[in-house]
């Protein structure tokens, strides 16, 4: 491979490779990688922990653990796949993180709205679109619905990512649709 190249024309596959040769020395076609990428995967991470300070911070994360992660990336399933399935298991640990904060703050019989008060990102709710529907599904199906919409991946990609057959993926996406229609039909109605 030449030395010389502009990393804006290659493929994600040509950048991996040229990654998994370059790094440490050279970071040119990892942070092509993750210039493309970045966005999406604030968006994602975002939707799913409804908060911006938890998104940065988790997409911080998962961008060290690409960047330390090419070399041993075999490319077994396509770059984004392997990017969002680091990103659903970083949010999922940050969710669970999170949870573990609360109970505490509830074990301890603090205020919770106290707490909450520091973070000046607004809440969830307080948002419109997408944001607004995802906080009546279970985590799960939020994050079938998250890759499926905002990522924009294949049916086959999720149950890869979330570790579940491809029948049972979309049974969950086609149900909390489904749920969603529901509720936001009677809301509507009323």
């Amino acid at each position: 491979m030449p030395t010389r190249y502009d990393p804006r024309e290659l493929t994600d596959e040509e950048l991996v490779a040229r990654a998994h040769d370059e790094l440490f020395h050279i970071t040119r076609a990892y942070e092509e990688l993750m210039r493309r990428y970045q966005r999406t995967l604030f968006n994602v991470c975002a939707r799913y922990l409804g908060n911006e300070r938890d998104a940065d911070d988790v997409c911080q994360e998962v961008m060290l653990k690409v960047l330390y992660g090419l070399k041993n990336f075999e490319g077994k399933s396509k770059f984004k796949t392997w990017l969002y399935s680091i990103t659903y298991n970083e949010c999922i640990t940050q969710y669970r993180k999170e949870r573990r904060k609360r109970r505490l703050v509830d074990a301890l019989s603090l205020d919770p709205l106290e707490e909450a008060s520091d973070d000046k990102t607004p809440k969830v709710e307080e948002r419109g679109g997408l944001d607004r529907w995802l906080v009546h599904v279970n985590p799960i199906d939020r994050e079938i619905l998250v890759l499926r919409f905002v990522a924009e991946l294949e049916f086959q990609e999720i149950a890869d990512i979330m570790h579940m057959g491809l029948s049972a993926t979309k049974m969950r996406y086609k149900r909390a649709l489904d749920r969603l229609r529901d509720k936001f039909s009677d809301t509507s109605e009323t």
